[in-house]
């Protein structure tokens, strides 16, 4: 099911994969480089719903515009914050996951505590430029009080999943997953042995595990 909400930048879409009996919503947003359709996004959406999550993606206004070019933080932070209304009415009392990918994760730790997330996921945490370490973002993961879910590719140049966890070590409410041999789009070579299936699985099977803990 799609339902657009409008914003003040314009409408953006949820697009809902509902559980037939829900006991938890896990509201997801996607990346600068890309859109709900990426492949993290859409083994959540395929796999959660099966074991009472509903999975609800987010686009953008300037996704779903059909602009190349992403908004800037603050413009995807206040539509997001637009769209919880939304969100909050599909789920009922349920409690709400947020989360997403790359810059998607940016927006749900930065505005996890304005809608009330009792949990953040983040799929490959942009935690810095390729090539640019001095520019952190970790500030934006640390931000949440909830626990955190990290998922991150082993070979991701936006920060390594080695990487990562140095930085938030110490911290009880984050966990980082490795995703054996991938980018920072969750893609692995062809001749891996951890091929595309495993990411997606292990995507799908780290998550539920991570809500049922929370939810």
């Amino acid at each position: 099911m799609d339902l657009d909400v409008p914003t003040s930048h314009g409408p953006g879409r949820l697009v809902i994969a509902a559980a037939e009996t829900p006991r938890a919503v896990l509201w997801l947003g996607h990346g600068a480089g890309g859109g709900i359709g990426a492949v993290d996004l859409a083994a959540l959406a395929h796999g959660l719903p099966v074991n009472g999550v509903t999975v609800v993606r987010y686009e953008q206004p300037w996704r779903a515009a059909g602009r190349r070019m992403a908004s800037r933080p603050p413009v995807l932070d206040e539509a997001w914050l637009e769209t919880a209304p939304a969100v909050a009415e599909l789920a009922n009392g349920l409690p709400i996951v947020v989360g997403g990918r790359s810059a998607g994760a940016r927006v749900a730790c930065r505005t996890a505590a304005s809608v009330g997330a009792v949990a953040v996921v983040c799929l490959a945490f942009p935690l810095h430029p390729p090539g640019r370490p001095e520019k952190s973002r970790l500030d934006e993961l640390l931000a949440p009080d909830v626990p955190v879910l990290v998922l991150q590719g082993e070979r991701d140049t936006f920060g390594t999943s080695a990487a990562l966890a140095e930085e938030v070590r110490g911290r009880e409410n984050i966990r980082v997953v490795t995703v054996p041999g991938a980018d920072h789009g969750m893609k692995v070579v062809k001749a891996a042995t951890f091929d595309a299936r495993a990411v997606s699985e292990l995507v799908t099977s780290s998550v539920a595990e991570f809500v049922d803990g929370v939810a």
